[in-house]
């Protein structure tokens, strides 16, 4: 057993001494190549030419106009401002005139808007876009947009209609007038004259007098110058004079 144990030691210690040896080369392995490093002359390289970039073009501004006039999200930009102009608005189809009557409190024109039952209107009432501004002996004014519309009574009537009665008497004044009117003619041949009828109310000279309480005279007769008219409105009878052209 002693035995064992010193061989193991013997060999234990030959391999710390072999180790060592080991070592000591490496060291001085080491340091012959550090030594011959520092020791070894290297000759610089040749310095290579020196080689100056090409020189920039000069800035402007004009070059970068594209880029000012253009985003570059959106294709249809454009430095020249196109101003579009509105088309104008058409004017809508004015209102369709069924009549004119006066109860002595100023003119009352029977129209209606298209598609839209007759109504009655004064002047300044409003019919659909429209404002009724006045009333002339030709025809009918509207305001729209701030402009004045004028038409005339053709025009505004209801195609295919026939006129109202005070339209039909002023077309033809010089027609004969029936055998009943005739002989009312002879006795309302002025206001206040004999009989039972009565002549014109309102003030004289004005284009239309509204008719007088009481007055039974029949359409067509004529005193002081006018004309009886009755019309049926849907509102009732209308009686009014027309001055005779």
């Amino acid at each position: 057993m002693r035995g064992r144990l010193l061989l193991l030691n013997l060999l234990l210690l030959a391999a710390c001494a072999a180790a060592a040896w080991r070592l000591n080369t490496l060291h001085e392995e080491r340091l012959q190549r550090q030594q011959q490093f520092l020791n070894e002359r290297v000759s610089p390289a040749p310095v290579p030419p020196l080689s100056l970039p090409a020189p920039q073009p000069q800035l402007s501004a004009a070059t970068y106009l594209p880029v000012a006039q253009q985003l570059l999200f959106s294709k249809d930009r454009n430095p020249d401002v196109v101003i579009e102009v509105a088309a104008p608005k058409p004017v809508p189809p004015l209102p369709r005139y069924f009549g004119l009557m006066n109860f002595g409190d100023g003119p009352r024109v029977v129209l209606a808007e298209p598609g839209k039952p007759q109504k009655s209107y004064t002047v300044g009432d409003r019919v659909g876009e429209f404002r009724l501004a006045s009333v002339e002996p030709g025809g009918l004014v509207f305001e729209w947009e701030d402009r004045a519309i004028r038409a005339s009574f053709d025009e505004l009537r209801e195609k295919g209609a026939p006129p109202p009665a005070n339209q039909q008497t002023a077309q033809a004044p010089a027609a004969a007038p029936p055998p009943a009117q005739a002989q009312n003619v002879s006795t309302v041949s002025t206001i206040g004259g004999s009989g039972d009828s009565k002549g014109p109310g309102g003030e004289a000279g004005a284009p239309t007098r509204p008719c007088q309480p009481g007055d039974t005279a029949p359409a067509g007769t004529v005193a002081d110058g006018y004309r009886k008219v009755l019309t049926k409105t849907p509102f009732g009878a209308s009686c009014y004079w027309e001055k005779l052209q």
